[in-house]
């Protein structure tokens, strides 16, 4: 049987261009669990599906290591 997956979008702030779409992707690609990323330039959204429950702090973490933030909840 399939572990369940889980999907969340958040908001970052400061992604204007592919550079930084692609950066804030390796790094969420990085943490453990994540199956898949999207980001949407225009929109400033980032989806992220994982195995599991996917902290939203670890989320925030990885998109503060690629130079941008997340916008509050």
């Amino acid at each position: 049987m399939s572990e369940p997956t889980s999907t969340s979008t958040y908001k970052v702030i400061g992604m204007a261009c592919h550079n930084c779409a692609a950066t804030v992707t390796e790094e969420v690609e990085l943490l453990d669990g994540v199956t898949a990323v999207t980001v949407d330039i225009a929109s400033g959204s980032l989806t992220v599906t994982s195995h599991g429950n996917l902290s939203p702090a670890a989320v925030r973490t990885a998109v503060e290591e690629a130079g941008y933030e997340l916008a509050a909840p």
